[in-house]
């Protein structure tokens, strides 16, 4: 599980750099995200390695929830000033991304039906 950790720690310390040194606006944590993928992906065994220490980090995954509760707290007043600001945000947002998932949905699944359509047989024995 050290292993795993400090492999997680490593990959994220290297975003951290990535972001800061070539003034990216991509956080830190995300280039290191891309990057630990991109090492799953290439080195051969590395998910062997690490599949042990990290079932065991899931394990614990709901202390990763302790820092968000902490800071719901501490900014209780302002979510209370701000509540209905930021309700009403959430409910929009929601409600928006639903709607474009639903339009995209629509549109490609339309677009690969027009691909279909003319790539089947015609009834005569033609290509469409």
């Amino acid at each position: 599980m050290l292993r795993t950790l400090a492999t997680l720690l490593v990959f994220q310390c290297l975003g951290e750099v990535a972001s800061f040194a070539l003034r990216l606006p991509v956080p830190g944590p995300v280039l290191g995200m891309l990057a630990f993928l991109l090492y799953l992906a290439m080195v051969p065994g590395a998910v062997d390695a690490l599949r042990d220490g990290v079932r065991d980090l899931l394990g614990h995954l709901s202390l990763l929830f302790v820092p968000a509760g902490v800071g719901v707290m501490l900014h209780a007043r302002r979510l209370a000033d701000e509540g209905f600001a930021i309700a009403v945000a959430l409910i929009a947002s929601t409600a928006l991304s639903i709607v474009v998932t639903a339009l995209v949905v629509d549109r490609t699944r339309r677009w690969l039906a027009r691909g279909d359509n003319a790539q089947s047989p015609r009834p005569d024995g033609g290509r469409g």
